[in-house]
């Protein structure tokens, strides 16, 4: 049992970069952090870290050791896990990564239909833009919006939305309604920032796929701050239709250049095949293609 801990931290070293990270993590010392470290190499007869004032850093054996070690605990956990809840209730902490205005928008409804199914499975959803490494295993499940998806995860489809471009009447009466792409480049824009698409904005021209780079004046991690700036005739935006719905309803948004329109996103659900897959997630995850399929309320299409 003392090898499976110190490998536990020495694994959690590696994933947090600080003796001191893990030593908070445990609610350890840092002295004993180090020693089970020291026990650890000990035991191997091999280095397993290179240590400087400044960095740590995985030796060649370390990251061999690294690599097995961290497969053959995640796979001990998950056949606990899966054996524990044999005959037993849902339960456990289930970690979520989802885009901002996805997770903001709809997961918390779909959270909520969930735990009063599952009342004993705690949800932490951590709200962002950027992608995540599913294998450093922050997170158990990724939410992405998306037309491109990585080798190595399991995704499922839960819905789809449509990539359009919008205006506010106001903007549009003021400064026109550009009737190709080539003229965005004389409207003030307002961007999304931190997407897969980066400083680009995606159209579709005649069959192929077209990246051009705005000329923005206003940008943000934030669609809805950024719908908000639509609707008050600041600029033109980008933006999936699920995060604009309601200015549509009210009319205080308009899509422009539908022709161009690129092909719907997929909105999936992503998580790391497993050999035993936690009920906590299986539950959840077939949950969500069920909320989203019964809810008339997202008009994804």
């Amino acid at each position: 049992m003392a090898k499976l801990n110190n490998t536990q931290v020495f694994c959690r070293i590696v994933e947090l970069g600080t003796f001191a990270a893990v030593a908070r993590e445990m609610n350890l010392s840092a002295m004993m952090i180090s020693k089970y470290m020291a026990q650890l190499e000990e035991s191997l007869g091999v280095a397993l870290l290179n240590r400087t004032t400044r960095q740590l850093s995985m030796t060649e054996a370390g990251k061999i050791y690294y690599y097995r070690s961290k497969q053959l605990l995640d796979d001990f956990s998950e056949l606990e896990e899966f054996t524990s809840q044999l005959g037993r209730q849902v339960k456990g902490t289930l970690k979520i990564s989802a885009p901002i205005d996805f997770g903001g928008l709809y997961m918390v409804p779909a959270i909520d239909a969930y735990q009063r199914e599952y009342p004993d499975v705690k949800i932490l959803m951590t709200l962002h833009n950027s992608e995540v490494n599913l294998s450093e295993g922050s997170f158990d499940l990724s939410i992405l919006v998306t037309n491109t998806l990585d080798l190595g995860v399991v995704a499922r489809k839960i819905a789809k939305t449509r990539l359009c471009t919008y205006a506010s009447p106001d903007y549009i009466a003021e400064y026109g309604e550009p009737q190709t792409i080539a003229e965005l480049s004389s409207h003030r824009c307002l961007h999304y920032i931190d997407t897969p698409h980066k400083d680009y904005w995606m159209f579709n021209a005649d069959g192929e796929e077209v990246k051009i780079k705005v000329n923005w004046h206003f940008a943000s991690n934030n669609g809805r701050a950024l719908c908000q700036a639509a609707a008050l005739g600041m600029g033109i935006t980008q933006a999936p239709e699920l995060s604009v719905m309601n200015y549509l309803e009210q009319g205080k948004l308009i899509e422009i250049l539908p022709a161009f329109r690129i092909p719907a996103l997929e909105i999936y659900a992503t998580y790391l095949q497993r050999r035993f897959l936690p009920a906590k997630l299986a539950t959840f995850v077939d949950f969500l293609i069920k909320h989203f399929a019964e809810n008339n309320k997202l008009k994804f299409i």
